[in-house]
């Protein structure tokens, strides 16, 4: 049953009895029905969020950044018990890496699974070059929206494809960012857990996540894929055990 949290601003499912002292962010295109089986467990407290523009969320109105992002859902901490396990899978894990280095004094511990937070040596960080002529072109008007909205059907991803407006705006604006800086202020015990099988952000991105963090522990899930909360629900829920605090 959906609950509203932060003054009927966001929107999400609370889990137990308790007072909330889990937090779980989705990933792009999903919502918070993706962490059920994670959460619906005896001891766990939870909130699960739909972020803004998933879900039952209505979008921002303009092309946030994960940062905004974290902004808006720190509100929901005030709500919370203090030191908060956050959980964020894919575009959440964005989302979760600012809270934790925001919100010390909140965010007591963070599960990542499957977030896009590096970007591996030869992956492709940009658009091919007849799209980027097509661009240029387009802005030039030599090319009409129509033409340019084809092409961003054709070379765009599966995501670029089915995202439109703002939604579309904010997929580009993550999609560039660096979370180099963001990460090193995260000081909190962390737990990564990985598919092996994970094609859309490679296990190779949470070994050198594992580098980086400071307290960082990685469990690696023998054939899942990217949909961690789905397929490997009691991994992430024992992640979350470890760092009860």
């Amino acid at each position: 049953m959906l609950t509203s949290f932060a003054g009927s601003r966001l929107f999400g499912e609370s889990y137990g009895a308790g007072t909330p002292w889990v937090l779980a962010l989705h990933g792009w295109r999903r919502d918070h029905r993706d962490f059920e089986a994670v959460l619906a467990a005896p001891g766990i407290d939870a909130i699960a969020l739909d972020l803004p523009g998933f879900g039952s969320a209505v979008a921002p109105e303009t092309a946030w950044g994960s940062q905004d992002y974290a902004e808006a859902v720190a509100a929901v901490l005030d709500e919370m018990a203090p030191q908060v396990v956050v959980v964020g899978h894919s575009f959440g894990g964005r989302v979760a890496v600012h809270l934790a280095a925001s919100h010390p004094d909140q965010v007591g511990g963070l599960v990542l699974s499957g977030a896009p937070l590096h970007r591996l040596p030869g992956a492709r960080s940009r658009p091919g070059l007849r799209f980027r002529m097509a661009r240029r072109l387009a802005a030039r008007g030599l090319i009409g929206e129509q033409k340019m909205e084809a092409l961003r059907q054709r070379y765009g991803s599966d995501d670029y494809r089915a995202a439109s407006g703002v939604m579309r705006g904010i997929l580009v604006r993550a999609l560039a960012e660096d979370y180099a800086a963001v990460l090193a202020r995260v000081k909190c015990p962390v737990e990564l857990v990985w598919g092996d099988d994970d094609a859309d952000v490679p296990l190779a991105v949470a070994q050198q996540l594992q580098h980086e963090l400071t307290r960082a522990n990685l469990v690696v899930c023998a054939g899942a894929g990217h949909l961690t909360p789905l397929t490997v629900p009691g991994e992430l829920r024992a992640a979350i055990g470890r760092l009860k605090t």
